[in-house]
């Protein structure tokens, strides 16, 4: 049986027709964690605000890291079996080179933490490390960039909405690693069921440079392709150009931001190797991931 904690505003509409139990609470009210946790074996901690920009940043950080430490103290006191931590490549931080993807080894970077949603992640598994050592058998995985079927809400889907309204014409340089949502899920089971206690595992797929992930959403969905990557020298003014227009025109939830551009030089590039040798994680092809996403989209008339 699957229990599904949300709030009295959630969307619910992912889990319409699922045989799951739902029970209303907040990561933020810990009587409700604990009431929430009574009877349960395994818990997934998937809760988390992931808003890049600085002007939510306290928000963030409440409800990524005060949220995580009352879900896992719950879970001590629940005696809950196995708790499966959902991180965050970003707690990682970028590659230091193209070459030389970043493994589990590695933490977000001083100079980046101000990056509000890659600290705060980095922050939450602090929290979950602290209550491994009181007793609770955690393990934490760090998916990367998640596409496939079933976003509702365009959270990486909004790249290929993105393409097909022709948005996708001009990039940063830089990289991401992009995974199957199918992936995703099958890795957190195999930690759930194998993952060590205490350990970090990447959850990633193909490591992409940004014109080549828009030139393969380009071919799938037929989306006009990329024409122009940005020289790397020209962020820095891009980032302050975009931020300056966000402040005049108070944008609250900007397509783009500042943040998001400087970050869009850096490499993220990771090492899945931890999770496919210990966890079996598959490795489905991007264009594969794309193919299902767009088709989803189109069948149920979102794009």
């Amino acid at each position: 049986r699957v229990r599904v904690l949300h709030r009295l505003t959630s969307r619910l509409d992912a889990l319409e027709r699922l045989p799951v139990e739902r029970v209303v609470g907040d990561i933020l009210d810990p009587d409700s964690l604990c009431a929430a946790m009574q009877g349960c074996v395994l818990v997934f901690h998937v809760a988390a605000v992931a808003q890049y920009w600085r002007n939510h940043a306290d928000w963030v950080y409440r409800v990524n890291v005060e949220g995580t430490r009352n879900v896992v103290q719950a879970a001590l006191q629940c005696g809950v079996e196995r708790l499966v931590y959902t991180s965050s490549s970003a707690a990682i931080g970028p590659a230091p080179r193209p070459d030389a993807p970043a493994d589990e080894t590695q933490h977000l970077p001083e100079a980046l933490r101000w990056f509000v949603y890659g600290h705060s992640k980095l922050l939450a598994e602090q929290e979950v490390q602290h209550a491994v050592e009181q007793g609770l058998s955690a393990v934490i995985v760090n998916p990367t960039i998640v596409l496939g079927p079933g976003d509702l809400n365009f959270v990486s889907g909004s790249t290929i909405r993105a393409a097909v309204r022709g948005q996708l014409r001009i990039l940063p340089p830089g990289g991401s690693n992009l995974v199957h949502v199918q992936d995703v899920v099958a890795g957190h089971i195999a930690a759930a069921e194998r993952g060590r206690t205490g350990e970090r595992y990447i959850l990633g797929g193909e490591n992409l440079t940004h014109r080549r992930a828009a030139e393969i959403i380009a071919a799938v969905t037929g989306a006009p392709p990329p024409l122009l990557t940005l020289p790397a020298w020209s962020l820095p003014i891009v980032a302050r150009l975009i931020d300056a227009f966000n402040a005049v025109t108070r944008t609250r939830d900007p397509l783009v931001t500042g943040d998001q551009v400087r970050l869009g030089a850096q490499y993220f590039y990771y090492n899945c190797s931890k999770a496919i040798r210990e966890l079996g994680l598959p490795q489905t092809p991007f264009r594969q991931a794309v193919a299902d996403a767009w088709h989803w989209y189109r069948a149920h008339k979102l794009l």
